[in-house]
């Protein structure tokens, strides 16, 4: 069942995250971070267990950011992933949100659900503030920045 985030879903968010983190497929996330953004969360929950989630981060008027995308790698490829995108891109288009996009190293899975890349220099400034706490900014990025256009409407 995919639902809203909750406290007692905060240190399941940041030991999914942070595994994928020590590969270097995102960046780590401080139990901090997550309490302060745990408003923006969806988890997938199978019998009170938190398997995956994901974040919409609004950056501005027109953008938000999927983050923090996560399942637990027992429960790959039954669909979560997808569904929280998903789940996310509906929740942006009813708050109004023209477009979202995705800094990714697995650009596939975001190309499958209608994404398509982009060149860095469309994202908002703003979004590389989290990029220099990561050890391969600036010159070994490895993250493909992906977008969707979600409503043309204002």
């Amino acid at each position: 069942m995919m639902r809203k985030a909750k406290i007692s879903d905060v240190k399941k968010i940041r030991e999914l995250n942070n595994q994928y983190a020590k590969n270097g497929e995102m960046l780590p996330r401080s139990l901090n971070q997550i309490y302060e953004q745990l408003q923006n969360f969806y988890v997938v929950d199978i019998n009170k267990k938190v398997v995956g989630c994901c974040e919409l981060f609004i950056t501005w008027e027109d953008i938000a950011e999927i983050k923090a995308l996560a399942v637990a790698p027992n429960y790959k490829g039954k669909g979560f992933g997808s569904s929280l995108v998903k789940k996310c891109i509906a929740t942006a288009e009813q708050l109004g949100v023209k477009k979202v996009f995705a800094l990714t190293v697995k650009p596939d899975f975001f190309l499958k659900l209608g994404f398509n890349v982009v060149p860095k220099h469309l994202l908002p400034h703003k979004i590389w503030s989290e990029c220099v706490n990561c050890p391969r900014f600036p010159d070994n990025c490895n993250e493909v920045p992906v977008m969707k256009e979600i409503s043309k409407a204002s």
